[in-house]
């Protein structure tokens, strides 16, 4: 084991893999461009990976045992961001956004990885939570932030919470039969769920089971649905990059948020199976490896930052596929890397510069020794 930190098989991985999904969700979204006849997203996307990149450099630079120390300010921040947005004009029905002059903040993209951090520091030296009472703490914290997100509202990005809450304790060592309990008391929960959603989130849950293969475009939410399949099947085999464009008819094209909640499918028509399968494919094998660096690694706080990264993005990555092929609620989550959106990537592209700074830091034991806790 080396004593200084370096670029190892795991990080040239994980970056390759990066830049890759990166690239191809630019080719996407300039498709979307294309349809929309001609408007510059792409040229945006990219200026937005090269300060992703900075971003990811620099949590790649400093030792992230350093985001221990300022990770409690950094969760309250956020939480007062995501307080801030309600004092601003709704946008498409939503208050998710901070304006800050030509471009807005969306404050809870970052809260995603400030929770991360904060619950990583609050679990490294504790094993209360191996009780009902020392899960009152980590519940409480994932709940202020879940509930201003589901105010603003943003019933997907409130969803991705909780599969790091149960991971991140699981791999604290908390009680299995703690976990079973929590899901059959979430299971009860849902009736709750439902009768405080809104009319337009209840009406995108049974959309996805009132569908129908007639051919005819439906309205309402089924709407979207129905365009982000038949998208992908325009695509056929393999693209309109390398087959042509499937039809002629501008209406077949149409798809409302292309290139943030349906880049997938963007891709999809653009390069066909190649790249919907590409996709797929590169994400299996860095969450694989991502999951590797956080079992191979003995300090605490990297290992429990590693594992929240990886199931963040592994959730997100499973719910925006599901939901384009109708398998899912549309939610309104984007696909990393790959969707437009400035927030979403600089702050995606940050928690990937601190998984490769855990992957290549001397705490990294490539034999693999168990988790241990330690003061």
């Amino acid at each position: 084991m080396s004593h200084g930190r370096s670029i190892n098989s795991p990080v040239l991985l994980l970056m390759t893999i990066t830049v890759l999904l990166a690239v191809i969700g630019i080719s996407g979204i300039a498709r979307g461009d294309e349809l929309a006849g001609g408007s510059a997203y792409a040229p945006k996307q990219l200026t937005w990976l090269l300060i992703g990149v900075v971003a990811a450099g620099v949590a790649y630079a400093i030792p992230y045992r350093f985001w221990a120390s300022v990770s409690y300010p950094f969760y309250f921040t956020t939480i007062l961001a995501l307080v801030a947005v309600f004092a601003f004009p709704p946008r498409n029905g939503s208050r998710r956004w901070i304006p800050m002059g030509p471009i807005s903040l969306q404050p809870s993209e970052f809260a995603k990885l400030a929770y991360i951090l904060a619950l990583a520091h609050y679990l490294m030296f504790r094993d209360n939570h191996r009780t009902w009472r020392g899960l009152l703490a980590p519940f409480a914290m994932t709940c202020v932030p879940v509930l201003l997100v589901l105010k603003e509202p943003d019933l997907g990005t409130s969803l991705l919470f909780f599969p790091v809450l149960f991971a991140m304790l699981y791999a604290a060592g908390a009680r299995h039969r703690h976990f079973l309990l929590t899901a059959i008391a979430g299971i009860a929960f849902l009736p709750v769920l439902w009768s405080v959603m809104s009319a337009e989130q209840k009406s995108r849950v049974t959309a996805v089971f009132t569908q129908s293969d007639t051919g005819e475009a439906p309205t309402g939410d089924g709407y979207h649905l129905h365009q982000s399949k038949q998208m992908l099947a325009l695509g056929r085999n393999w693209g309109s990059e390398w087959s042509g464009p499937a039809v002629d008819d501008p209406a077949a094209y149409r798809l409302p948020a292309a290139r943030t909640d349906f880049v997938y499918c963007l891709v999809g028509e653009r390069w066909g199976v190649p790249g919907t399968l590409g996709i797929l494919g590169g994400f299996a094998v860095f969450l694989l490896t991502g999951l590797r660096s956080a079992a191979r690694t003995r300090d605490p706080f990297g290992r429990l930052v590693a594992t929240g990264i990886v199931t963040i993005i592994g959730t997100q990555v499973a719910i925006n596929t599901a939901m384009t092929v109708g398998l899912a609620p549309i939610t309104g989550l984007t696909l990393p890397l790959l969707s437009y959106g400035g927030s979403s990537l600089v702050a995606t592209m940050f928690a990937i510069g601190l998984l490769l700074n855990i992957a290549s830091d001397p705490g990294f034991d490539v034999a693999g020794q168990p988790f241990q806790f330690s003061r």
